[in-house]
């Protein structure tokens, strides 16, 4: 296996490069899309597109067994102006591969060309390359359009490198992972007065302003020391001129939690509070709340098999098995509500992190991570 990762690494990190300069981000990943499907076909597996618009999938089959797993990378970049000066630089101006999608979509594509010579598995191997998984839940979409139901895996893992901890090495964790990811947006209703005068006048900003200080205390007050939430309020908006109280403030802000009964607190509480302090001023607010990422909660018995791959390859030293879970979201959440699996981080090592104009995707990673997924899919199947 070393011996073949070798022999190819040149070839996957001209594949890197390729991606990387032509980012394409939700729902347009058609170039990249395109490329994925044609090498997936170059390695004789059978290959399917179009779920999410321009999600593929490849399936790859050795023996009698119907046991099946699945390895999803993601392959949309996102809206950033890059400001690395590299040969290999973005070319679309204002897209850029940021978050290492393009390093996530090669090393699943690496594994397969591993595993089409070598199929020395019995049962079925899942290649799912999914798009939007930045902001529009590309993954969740692939389910609804019946990604499980065409290609009903027993087990589903997926895979993100992660600047700041050790180049190379891993880190997961059995049960909740990352958290969720919800928007939300207060619009408060006033009445519009000059400056001089706020007697005449209802001040939305005012309002606005008491609102924001009763969100931050929700938390405190709200969940148990169990329990793990975050309300941050981003954006407040209101008012054009400097002598005129405005109609309407607007507040909006993020929400995120590790378990959707915090999830379902926060929201109800947001509401609340939010209706509560305008009610006491004498006027109203329309509430706006979108859940957009659900929490990514890992299994047991997936947990066990990625954390089995991982110290195959790179030794018990370089694996974290209980590492701390963090506030990001990622919509493989979606999948693992679905089926079975576990969602690992591969060190990036030091560098900007992610979503950072200056972000480069280690290419030193690959083998790790291309070695990671070929023992995954071999313990996965012999189960």
């Amino acid at each position: 296996m070393k011996a073949f990762i070798d022999r190819h690494l040149e070839k996957w990190v001209g594949w890197r490069h390729q991606i990387h300069q032509h980012p394409e981000t939700a729902f347009e990943e058609v170039q990249t899309s395109r490329f994925v499907a044609e090498t997936l076909q170059s390695f004789g597996l059978e290959v399917h597109r179009g779920l999410a618009k321009t999600g593929v999938v490849g399936v790859l089959k050795s023996g009698a067994s119907e046991r099946s797993v699945a390895l999803r990378a993601d392959m949309d970049a996102l809206d950033i102006l890059e400001e690395n000066d590299l040969p290999y630089a973005s070319r679309n101006p204002g897209k850029m591969h940021a978050c290492g999608h393009d390093g996530h979509t090669t090393m699943v594509l690496a594994a397969a060309e591993y595993l089409s010579q070598h199929r020395d598995f019995d049962g079925t191997v899942y290649f799912i390359f999914q798009p939007a998984e930045e902001n529009l839940a590309g993954g969740k979409r692939m389910i609804d359009e019946g990604l499980f139901k065409r290609f009903p895996a027993d087990l589903v893992f997926g895979m993100h490198n992660w600047p700041g901890i050790p180049e190379a090495s891993f880190a997961t964790r059995p049960g909740f992972f990352m958290a969720s990811y919800d928007m939300f947006e207060i619009r408060v209703h006033g009445r519009s007065a000059h400056a001089a005068t706020p007697e005449r006048g209802l001040d939305p900003i005012l309002v606005g302003a008491d609102i924001v200080s009763q969100l931050y205390k929700i938390v405190g007050s709200d969940l148990g020391p169990q329990d793990s939430g975050v309300i941050t309020v981003t954006q407040f908006h209101g008012g054009s001129t400097w002598n005129i109280i405005p109609e309407q403030a607007s507040i909006r802000g993020s929400v995120r939690a590790f378990t959707n009964d915090v999830r379902d607190t926060l929201q109800r509480r947001i509401e609340q509070t939010a209706h509560g302090v305008a009610g006491a001023y004498g006027t109203d607010v329309a509430v706006d709340y979108r859940r957009t990422y659900c929490p990514t909660v890992n299994g047991e018995s997936g947990t066990k098999l990625a954390l089995g791959a991982a110290v195959a390859t790179v030794g018990d030293e370089q694996v974290d098995p209980e590492v701390e879970p963090t506030g990001v979201a990622e919509d493989f959440g979606y999948m693992l509500e679905e089926v079975e699996g576990n969602f690992i981080w591969i060190g990036g090592g030091d560098g900007p992190f992610l979503h950072n104009s200056r972000y480069d995707f280690n290419d030193r990673i690959i083998p790790a991570g291309v070695e990671y997924w070929i023992r995954l899919a071999h313990s996965a199947l012999q189960q």
